[in-house]
């Protein structure tokens, strides 16, 4: 089926809907031979109400598959208000990129933000005479939906950036402007290149769900759908609710009452027991494990730290909640085995901790080994001997190898038809076509697939086949554009990366979209790969710690991109935005972002090196991140071979990787011969990952964590079904959004973004002047 065969006019699509079919309902039905009503495959509940069972449940329920192709994205205000907050996400992300205290400017935000402002434009814009273009139809959710996906792509602080401020910071190298902002064009949209290619897979299929997209789409249906009347007004007024609720409450734990941020009734009752805190602690960075412990702030609840970033507990499928719950428990009891069986000598050391230190526990001076040309020497090594690392820490970078490895095994077993499709732009039989029938305007490539080679199709993408595709030759020149780009700076600025290192690294990325990019898109939970990827980049390239920050630029930072876009490309394909839109929004973001990043680092860099280089740093600018990224790249790139290899300290780390790809099949296997054990509703690899997951950060708020995810994804979803489908996710949203923003407030006002910080007035509850503020606990 090509794409003029599915293309409807606006009028034919209107006729239809009096009658109150789609347009797209029909093609299903007569071309494809698919029943609308069958998308559905949930169960009856016993109460006549339809329990939401998987994917598939949840986008024909909880997000509006009907569509209006009258609803214009291209607007003036829609760029206006993109371009204007993709500023201000760019600028603010790099600003605090520097800062001791990081403020990430979250979709969910922008979202909010982007609504007011265009509404407040709507309003008070002329849309008559010669300005009827500045306001030439109200304001809706697909202009909403274009500013959110290219200001999200601003609203990061580049990856390049990081490489690029070492190097100033540390290397005492400065690439020239015009090789440093195209560095970060080429990084940036390598990962969009081969996202792009791989939507077949990871982005069309039902099954795909991108449960982080859920809320927002859902409060994009209540805030544009019919607000005013009918059963979207108690969801319209659940939302703002909800919203200004929590944006009250968020006041408490985060400025008047910090206590409430985690306490442990263990840690009262014994206060000078270490054991104590390092099981029960957590209300503090890297105090303890924080097992039962009591958290009341959303933001911590909704963030699950330290793994992971903006991720809502009531969203994330109930399969892997409960694999990340078993995740949980082994993490508890392997970090105890073996910080209290001093494994790795782990009782000479703090429990929990990222740096390197010596033998006697203090931290280990990494300056000491390196040459003038910063690569290490091995007398200098001899000298200050080996690094060690807290054992709680070898193990996260243990169990991340094994998680990885076993997902590469687990989505062969489970999911091999899919990751095939992944692979279809790059079959023999479409690259013999290419050159047999080539089509030099690749422009017009409709770039569709056929919607009946796959049973699994989100309906969404085929009420979006009227709107022409971004084809996959789009896609294939931003990748070879982005591969020339790179090739020739990693010369220009000095990386010390050769060619081939950069292919190798471009392979691993590939790869790795395709795995933990279907690992993401099913269950909502991203893996961390960097440590990973730093230990292939030592390996290839030993001694050469620039190298390796090279290496995971073009690696990690192209996955986490290429997720990006097909997060974006899914809220895209929820809100029926058209996919040129989307592309246009995305890449407008993507390089406007870059530019802003290098500007505000390069000023920042000048004003304030000296307190970029300190230790301690001040309450306003931090080198902290950079210096963690440098320390990294010294110790996996400089030592990868003295730590991690065979018959080494910590050579179980690598292998880890080997053990990791055979333990999916022992589940695989019960599976098969005893299926009514239900393996397949264990993730073995989110199993593994999580092992590791409570290495850093404040862990207090996991307990709430899983409560409210299966108060959501279990109880209410099998005992109240219909309030699920009709309110989950806008609560989800609305908690999100209004903590979000009572949190940018006051950073802000109160918590020093501006520069200076206002404490609230000293009490038990926030005992401010103390180095242990939040703390309850030893």
């Amino acid at each position: 089926m090509s794409y003029q065969d599915v293309k409807s006019s606006s009028a034919e699509t209107n006729t239809l809907k009096k009658t109150g079919q789609s347009y797209n309902e029909k093609v299903a039905e007569t071309q494809l031979g698919i029943d609308i009503e069958s998308f559905s495959k949930g169960e009856d509940n016993g109460l006549g109400e339809l329990v939401l069972e998987d994917a598939r449940d949840i986008t024909t329920h909880v997000i509006t598959i009907e569509d209006d192709p009258s609803l214009n994205p291209w607007t003036f205000r829609a760029f206006f208000l993109g371009i204007g907050l993709s500023a201000f996400g760019g600028v603010l992300a790099e600003i605090y990129y520097f800062k001791p205290q990081t403020v990430l400017v979250s979709t969910m935000f922008l979202a909010i933000i982007s609504y007011l402002l265009g509404m407040g434009m709507d309003a008070f814009t002329p849309s008559v005479g010669p300005f009827k273009w500045l306001n030439p139809h109200p304001f809706n959710k697909k202009e909403n939906a274009f500013i959110v996906i290219m200001s999200s792509a601003a609203a990061t602080s580049a990856l390049g950036t990081e490489v690029l401020a070492v190097q100033r910071l540390f290397y005492n190298t400065t690439p020239n402007g015009a090789a440093s902002v195209f560095l970060l064009f080429s990084s940036q949209l390598l990962g969009y290149g081969l996202g792009g290619l791989f939507r077949g897979s990871l982005l069309y299929p039902s099954k795909m769900l991108y449960p982080a997209a859920v809320p927002l789409v859902s409060m994009f249906d209540t805030l544009y759908k019919d607000h005013h009347t009918g059963a979207n007004y108690k969801k319209f007024r659940m939302f703002w609710i909800a919203f200004f609720a929590i944006f009250i409450w968020e006041m408490f734990p985060e400025y008047i009452f910090p206590l409430l941020t985690g306490f442990s009734v263990f840690c009262l009752a014994d206060q000078n027991n270490s054991v104590f805190t390092n099981i029960f602690g957590g209300s503090n960075g890297n105090e303890g494990l924080g097992l039962l412990s009591i958290c009341f702030d959303w933001q911590y609840i909704s963030e699950i730290p330290p793994m992971g970033s903006g991720i809502n507990p009531m969203t994330i499928p109930l399969k892997a909640q409960v694999s990340n719950f078993l995740g949980y428990i082994l993490c508890i009891l392997v970090f105890s085995a073996i910080y209290y069986r001093n494994i790795w000598d782990a009782l000479a050391l703090p429990f929990l901790s990222q740096e390197l230190f010596y033998a006697n526990g203090t931290l280990y001076n990494q300056t000491l080994i390196l040459n003038e040309n910063f690569e290490v020497d091995q007398a200098l090594l001899q000298e200050q001997g080996l690094p060690f690392y807290a054992a709680t820490w070898v193990v996260q970078l243990l169990t991340t190898n094994l998680g990885m490895a076993a997902t590469f095994t687990h989505l062969l077993l489970w999911n091999r038809e899919d990751l095939r499709l992944a692979w279809s732009w790059a079959s023999p039989s479409k690259i013999r076509r290419s050159f047999t029938s080539p089509n030099w305007k690749f422009w017009e490539d409709p770039g569709l697939r056929n919607a009946a080679e796959e049973e699994e199709t989100d309906p969404h993408y085929l009420e979006m086949l009227k709107y022409p595709d971004a084809p996959n030759s789009w896609y294939f020149v931003v990748l070879v554009i982005s591969i020339v780009m790179a090739l020739v700076l990693i010369y220009e600025t000095n990386s010390t990366l050769p060619w081939w290192g950069f292919f190798i690294a471009l392979l691993l990325s590939a790869i790795s979209i395709v795995f933990f990019g279907a690992l993401y898109a099913m269950t909502g939970l991203q893996f961390i790969i960097q440590p990973f990827v730093q230990m292939i980049g030592g390996f290839l390239h030993p001694g050469k710690p620039m190298a390796n920050m090279y290496f995971v630029l073009f690696s990690y930072n192209s996955v986490n991109q290429a997720q990006l876009l097909l997060r974006d490309l899914k809220i895209a394909q929820y809100t029926k935005l058209p996919p040129r839109a989307a592309f246009t929004a995305q890449i407008i973001g993507t390089l406007f972002g870059a530019i802003l990043n290098y500007v505000l680092m390069n000023s920042i860099i000048d004003n304030q090196r000296e307190i970029l280089l300190s230790i301690e740093g001040t309450n306003i600018w931090s080198g902290q991140q950079p210096q963690q990224y440098n320390s990294q790249a010294i110790a996996w790139g400089g030592l990868a071979h003295e730590l991690f290899a065979n018959g080494k300290r910590y050579q179980w780390v690598a292998w880890a990787y080997v053990v990791g790809l055979v333990v999916p099949v022992p589940f695989w296997l019960v599976h098969r011969y005893y299926p009514k054990l239900r393996a397949d509703y264990l993730y073995t690899p989110v199993i593994c990952y999580y092992i590791g997951w409570l290495c850093v950060g404040i862990n207090s708020s996991i307990l709430a964590y899983f409560s409210v995810a299966f108060l959501s994804q279990w109880w209410l979803r099998t005992r109240y079904p219909n309030w699920f489908a009709k309110y989950n996710y806008i609560l989800a949203a609305a908690l999100d959004g209004g903590t979000q923003v009572m949190v940018f407030v006051l950073s802000f006002a109160v918590q020093g973004a501006a520069g200076t910080s206002h404490l609230f007035p000293q009490w038990w509850g926030a005992n401010q002047n103390d180095a242990s503020k939040f703390e309850t606990t030893p």
